[in-house]
């Protein structure tokens, strides 16, 4: 069975009387929960550390194990749950992830805490992966990417909304609380799941050794490059946008939780229009993404010294946050009979991007360039980004020519 006959199959064996939309609702649900805990773990930082007896870098391990957690899980996940349905393996994931993070909020120390948090990545990529196939294959072929990218907002809307509430319940009632109210929303989003996703059938000849395909395809791998490299810039800057705006613009700590508003409202809008622009020109417009990044990353350093100005900018380059619904996507299209684990490897990839960012945006500062370099260090990695997509849109012409 192809891949367009087995999305028909999904969408036939949808319940007649459940809107799309709220089958979108509930998988972006789990995009919340993903969202607030993976953002709201860094503003838990100071707590959780003291709470586990360690100091804070130290306890930034906690928050990079997780990232690993997805790195490993996506693909993993993906070959060994090939012959799973997907209505029946996001209910499974959501379920571990609330697992995890209820095991979190439980940690007697430091090291079980590592242990916790590697667990709770681990259905990070392979939730969002699955959760856009099952968007996509309920939408016509020309609103594709809308849906993904409404998926996606549940991650966007947990930078607004989700990430404030966890941080205030983890200062008002203990760090453990900010966890523990994640697993509450995995929970919720295992019921939606359940009570709204199609029922869908495995495609026959799925397989392991057929999702492995997708390694073998050069697309795919300049896809994700494109991803790893190109989203790194968004993470270099908004992972020293704090220190930032408390050292170079001078603000009080109490407006920098606003100027982070901002930037989830950026990831908001740049989300939902990214949608629209990828189903009417996906290649153009990636390559306009990737360079309005960079535009506004290199504009960071100019704006730093007034806070409307960089107010202003930090909107936009959250803006660009919109790649990660372009980009899944395109692997729709270049992955053939290997969707899923294409599809959860572009979360592996932004989680490389998490790391890349932030580790050479820290090299720059640590070298003497200032806080705002990081604007020319996330400029260079959305224009790296750029020169590795248009290399893949070149292949792409070659090979059919």
């Amino acid at each position: 069975m192809t891949l367009a006959a087995h999305d028909r199959s999904l969408t036939a064996s949808a319940p007649a009387t459940v809107p799309v939309g709220l089958v979108i609702f509930a998988l972006a649900m789990g995009g919340f929960a993903i969202g607030t805990t993976e953002f709201a773990s860094m503003s838990l930082l100071p707590f959780f550390s003291a709470g586990l007896g360690v100091d804070e870098p130290t306890g930034g391990h906690v928050i990079s194990i997780y990232a690993l957690g997805v790195v490993v899980g996506a693909p993993l996940i993906a070959v060994l749950a090939a012959r799973v349905p997907r209505r029946t393996l996001l209910i499974a994931l959501m379920g571990v992830f609330a697992l995890g993070n209820l095991l979190s909020a439980l940690a007697p120390s430091y090291h079980w805490m590592l242990a916790f948090r590697f667990l709770s990545g681990l259905p990070h990529g392979a939730y969002f992966g699955v959760a856009a196939l099952v968007a996509a294959s309920l939408s016509p072929p020309n609103r594709r990417a809308q849906s993904v990218a409404r998926v996606m907002l549940g991650l966007t809307v947990a930078t607004i909304l989700g990430v404030p509430v966890a941080s205030w319940m983890g200062q008002a009632l203990g760090w453990r609380a900010g966890f523990a109210v994640v697993a509450a929303l995995a929970m919720l989003t295992v019921l939606l799941v359940a009570l709204f996703a199609p029922r869908d059938a495995v495609a026959p000849g799925a397989s392991p050794l057929r999702e492995l395909g997708a390694l073998r395809r050069r697309q795919v791998w300049l896809t994700l490059a494109t991803g790893a490299i190109g989203f790194g810039g968004l993470f270099a800057v908004y992972t020293y946008v704090a220190s930032t705006l408390m050292e170079v613009t001078g603000v009080a700590p109490a407006v920098v939780p606003v100027v982070l508003v901002a930037f989830g409202l950026g990831l908001t809008a740049g989300t939902l229009f990214a949608g629209w622009a990828a189903d009417r020109a996906l290649v153009p417009a990636t390559a306009g993404l990737l360079l309005w990044s960079a535009l506004w990353l290199a504009a960071f350093p100019f704006a730093a010294g007034n806070i409307w100005a960089v107010s202003l900018v930090v909107f936009m380059i959250g803006s660009g946050g919109g790649l990660g619904a372009m980009l899944q996507t395109r692997l729709m299209d270049v992955a053939d009979d290997a969707q899923t684990l294409a599809a959860a490897l572009n979360h592996s990839a932004f989680n490389t991007a998490n790391a890349l960012g932030p580790w050479l945006g820290g090299l720059a500062i640590a070298a003497g360039f200032g806080w705002t370099s990081t604007g020319w260090v996330g400029a260079g990695l959305a224009l790296g980004g750029l020169a590795i997509w248009i290399l893949a849109v070149l292949d792409e012409r070659r090979h059919r020519g």
